[in-house]
């Protein structure tokens, strides 16, 4: 069973900068794909970015050229620049693995932009 820890939300003024970190407890596989997510209140949890083990990524258009995702596939680790926070940006943000049919999720970990 993979577990996913998160690590790095906070509270942040906009246009300030955080940086998530997920740890997986087990080795990545080359068929993984890792991503966050994230849900706002009353809203659906929604892609923000996600990234294969080649480095492909993928960025939702509300983030794009803000956040930057990459990974440590040595380390099992996947990190979420986010730079330029907005009050939108404000979720629970949620680490996530996909390997095949299975998705893995961390137990997320609050964003608050918000002066």
């Amino acid at each position: 069973q993979v577990q996913l820890v998160e690590s790095g939300g906070g509270l942040v003024q906009p246009g300030g900068s955080l940086r998530l970190s997920c740890a997986s407890s087990g080795n990545f596989f080359n068929v993984d794909i890792m991503g966050w997510y994230r849900q706002a209140p009353g809203n659906q949890r929604e892609l923000v970015a996600t990234i294969t083990s080649g480095g492909s990524t993928v960025y939702s258009d509300s983030v794009k050229g803000r956040f930057t995702i990459s990974r440590d596939n040595t380390k099992s680790t996947v990190v979420l620049q986010m730079n330029s926070l907005k009050p939108e940006d404000t979720a629970v943000y949620y680490c996530n693995l996909h390997r095949l049919t299975r998705d893995y999720w961390g137990q997320g970990t609050q964003v608050t932009v918000s002066s």
